[in-house]
């Protein structure tokens, strides 16, 4: 039977009760709704919202597991300084974006994305040739709103997911002459799956900073952090070693040209990333009235509190998942008695304050695409068994110097499971000589959109300078459940 997990006062804080009492009587209530009686988390949560928004109307229900403790919430209601009334926002007609790939966009991504463009606090937006429904904002969508405003859910789940890229001075040809090595290395070094923790660290300085001290819920985060810095989750996270090809040095990836050995992963801010997201996400909702389809749309006000909060816990995670990735990167190149050459790296999740080319200053919100301003280095992965790429962004005004973060998806995980077997995912696998540890159907190189086209349809955003071919690959085991 599946762990019911608790709801603690960080969950009850979310909602905005903060009381004392009022958590002690409430919280006592839930546990035995959830340990004795078998409730689900997420539907006691939801109970206790409607105790908390509507206390009148819980109360005269009579089959309401709350309705006793009506009485007690109005009268502490009454009791407090009257607050300024919740504003219902109402959605404007929309404005114009850039839709890059529009031949591989379906018609909901697109909906998704119209309905971002109609927030009374967004400036531009863009739509990159990857992009898939996601929640809130599309995956590959690219939101900009008011510099004082930033929507958790537009940055994403797994805050700060992240590609890096390490470049070794060792021939192509390592891979064919060492796999059985170099698929133990990456045994051996990383860590998949839901709840994943490392045993050794290669550098521990992070968590030194007073970042961590900032507020109690960073706090009560950090020990966490710290047992799964060097992980990875589920999905489509991985590590893997490849062939990259550089065709001429250039500016920012000064490297000769030729072919060598190169590790790439994929992997984000894991569980405090998560718990992060979902807790601001919850106080955007309760804070931010929208129409039920833009409802996940909600945000935070950069002036408030949890505004403030929500910023420096996202752009810590951003630095967290940064290390997650040099944890790996450097355990291999040790294991390789190897220093990289060159490195390159970019997280997608995240938001940024910019200005866009008339001057506005704004909050860009890249959900699942890149950065890709004047000379910024990046990397677009395709699939397991199609090539990434190295690029260099143009720093393009119409998408918002951004590009696509990968392939994008066409078929959904439940519907991979349902139209694709083992056999034809390792038939497809073999025919292209890759090796792989772990992962599941739902990952198949045929959920993926053709990554040449991809490129193809973002040539005025970024500039290839390398082409990266897997080889081996190291993802989380088909036992364990996906993680967004």
């Amino acid at each position: 039977m599946a762990r019911r997990l608790k709801i603690t006062n960080h969950d009850l804080a979310a909602l905005g009760i903060t009381d004392k009492e009022l958590l002690k009587q409430i919280g006592r209530l839930a546990k035995v709704m959830i340990n004795k009686n078998g409730e689900e988390k997420h539907t006691v949560l939801g109970q206790v919202q409607e105790l908390w928004e509507n206390p009148q109307t819980v109360g005269i229900d009579t089959n309401h597991p709350f309705a006793h403790l009506a009485a007690i919430v109005v009268e502490f209601k009454n009791t407090q300084p009257q607050e300024k009334q919740t504003q219902t926002y109402k959605l404007h007609s929309g404005i114009d974006y850039e839709v890059y790939g529009r031949d591989f966009i379906d018609f909901n991504t697109l909906n998704q994305m119209d309905i971002a463009m109609k927030l009374p606090i967004t400036k531009a937006g863009a739509l990159m040739p990857d992009a898939h429904v996601g929640y809130g904002l599309p995956i590959g969508g690219v939101l900009a709103t008011d510099v004082n405003t930033i929507i958790p859910y537009a940055v994403g789940v797994d805050i700060a997911c992240r590609m890096c890229l390490s470049v070794f001075d060792l021939p192509a040809n390592t891979i064919e002459g060492q796999h059985g090595k170099l698929k133990n290395m990456l045994q051996e070094n990383t860590v998949f799956g839901s709840g994943g923790e490392t045993k050794t660290k290669h550098d521990e300085t992070l968590f030194d900073r007073e970042e961590w001290k900032a507020f109690s819920t960073l706090t009560r985060l950090k020990d966490k952090a710290w047992r799964q810095l060097g992980s990875s989750g589920t999905g489509n996270h991985f590590a893997e070693f490849g062939i990259i090809e550089v065709s001429e040095a250039t500016e920012g990836f000064n490297i000769p040209k030729g072919e060598y050995l190169a590790l790439l992963t994929h992997s984000g801010s894991r569980g405090f990333g998560a718990s992060i997201a979902n807790m601001y996400s919850r106080i955007a909702m309760q804070k931010t009235k929208l129409a039920k389809e833009a409802k996940s749309l909600a945000w935070l006000d950069m002036n408030s509190d949890e505004g403030k909060e929500y910023w420096l816990a996202m752009n810590l995670a951003g630095d967290y998942a940064s290390a997650n990735h040099h944890e790996i990167h450097n355990k291999i190149a040790k294991a390789l008695h190897q220093r990289p050459i060159a490195r390159v790296e970019n997280h997608h999740n995240f938001a940024w304050k910019e200005t866009l080319a008339d001057g506005t200053e704004v909050m860009v919100h890249r959900k699942g695409s890149t950065p890709a301003g004047k000379g910024v280095l990046g990397i677009i992965p395709g699939s397991m068994t199609a090539p990434g790429y190295v690029v260099s962004g143009k720093g393009e005004a119409n998408a918002i110097n951004s590009a696509s973060h990968g392939a994008g998806r066409v078929m959904s995980r439940s519907k991979a499971k349902e139209n694709i077997s083992r056999h034809q995912m390792q038939k497809k696998l073999t025919a292209h000589g890759i090796r792989l540890v772990g992962g599941d159907v739902d990952e198949s190189p045929m959920v993926y959109k053709n990554i040449d086209h991809v490129m193809s349809a973002q040539t005025d955003l970024v500039d290839v300078l390398a082409k990266f071919t897997p080889k081996i690959v190291r993802m989380a085991d088909s036992r364990e459940p996906w993680e967004d």
